[in-house]
């Protein structure tokens, strides 16, 4: 599928729990390899999001921020996901030393906050979420960068 048909949707999302459920819906159709840019400002929603996806596929237990960690893997049935962080990363080449590609393998799926911080580092996006502050509310912007981001997207809509 050529870029030129990739589309974009948009929605607002009105609470947290519109955020998750967005998260959910994301996640149904997700299969690995498959990777999830998330940008937008701090406290926009991007973890709150990602712990919608991360709890659909099958996650029973909290999701929490990788700040600090950089990445908190979940070993799920049939599937590694790997949620990275990485508002901190002050140079990509930090990356390199963590062994960010061993993560980006045929059974993972990688979502990955502030992907700007590992330019160069990181393989292209699947999907791009971009979140941002509409009022007391958020919206989402949702782009397909792949067929399999098209995909999701087709299915979301």
């Amino acid at each position: 599928m050529s870029l030129s048909k990739m589309t974009v949707l948009i929605k607002d999302l009105p609470d947290e729990q519109a955020s998750v459920a967005m998260g959910r819906a994301i996640a149904a159709g997700l299969q690995p390899p498959f990777t999830l840019y998330l940008t937008g400002e701090l406290g926009a929603g991007k973890t709150t999001l990602s712990r919608g996806i991360i709890q659909a596929l099958g996650h029973n237990g909290a999701v929490k921020s990788p700040t600090y960690t950089l990445v908190e893997p979940y070993e799920l049935p049939g599937i590694e996901v790997f949620h990275f962080d990485l508002y901190r990363v002050a140079d990509p080449e930090e990356l390199e030393f963590m062994g960010i590609r061993d993560y980006f393998n045929n059974n993972s799926l990688c979502l990955v906050e502030w992907p700007d911080r590992g330019f160069g580092m990181l393989p292209e996006a699947d999907l791009h979420l971009d979140l941002s502050y509409k009022g007391l509310q958020r919206q989402i912007k949702i782009e397909a960068k792949s067929a399999a981001g098209q995909r999701i997207l087709d299915n979301l809509k």
